[in-house]
């Protein structure tokens, strides 16, 4: 199954309604759906795709370079001996990835954990929203196909290297959410080092979400709070 999947996110304009002057925002991977993150195989399938479509044959050498998450001066060095340009390139590959992690979620893949009803009590209490690393078309589907109606607010990153840049522990998307939402007030829950970074520079408060996949980490930053599920961190903002 292929879904169209556009170069950029539809951002909203202006401030969405609400009288919450407070925001709620979760990420995605290992926090709402189950595992740390997409398959490394959706890069590989994505690069074979691409490769397909502009009937290219490159060398085996330069494959492992060119199907890597990251934008990095080997991809780069890659592109350049393929005779391809390496922005352009990347972001064609990218729209190819979020096609293949949608498929998997799509399959069943990776599922949302079981907590996640607890959203809906938050949303009574707070502006709801999502913003993730992932690619803006993959965070959509995850919304729209597992019905995650309290989140009025969902991003995911750009596709291409500008996208990539922007990934936290930059700020750049969590302070387009508080814009969005109309508040500057806000607690950011994540399960990595990363999140709390992001968090911290955005202005906004921390709560590290310890899951299966990261019980024992042990963090190098300090969150506002830690929490051991969705349900937990519900309670507290009900009292």
């Amino acid at each position: 199954m292929k879904h169209f999947v556009s170069d950029a996110a539809q951002v909203p304009s202006g401030t969405l309604s609400g009288p919450e002057e407070f925001a709620l925002l979760f990420d995605m991977d290992g926090v709402i759906v189950e595992g740390h993150g997409a398959d490394p195989v959706v890069h590989s399938l994505a690069l074979e795709d691409l490769l397909e479509e502009r009937e290219m044959d490159v060398p085996d050498r330069y494959r492992a370079p060119l199907e890597q998450y990251e934008y990095t001066d080997e991809f780069v060095a890659a592109c350049e001996a393929v005779g391809v340009d390496p922005h352009e390139f990347y972001t064609a590959r990218e729209r190819y990835s979020a096609e293949h992690s949608i498929d998997r979620l799509a399959a069943g893949k990776r599922g949302v954990f079981g907590d996640v009803d607890a959203i809906d009590r938050l949303a009574d209490h707070a502006a709801v929203g999502l913003v993730s690393n992932n690619y803006h078309p993959t965070v959509e589907f995850v919304v729209d196909h597992h019905r995650l109606d309290a989140f009025r607010y969902v991003r995911g990153r750009d596709f291409g290297p500008d996208g990539f840049s922007r990934r936290k522990p930059n700020p750049h998307y969590l302070n387009e959410a508080l814009d969005a939402l109309g508040v500057t007030d806000g607690l950011y829950v994540g399960d990595r080092a990363t999140d709390v970074v992001a968090a911290e520079r955005a202005g906004i408060d921390s709560a590290f979400l310890r899951r299966d996949h990261n019980a024992d980490a042990d963090l190098d930053v300090d969150p506002t709070l830690e929490i051991d599920g969705l349900g937990e961190l519900a309670d507290l903002v009900a009292e």
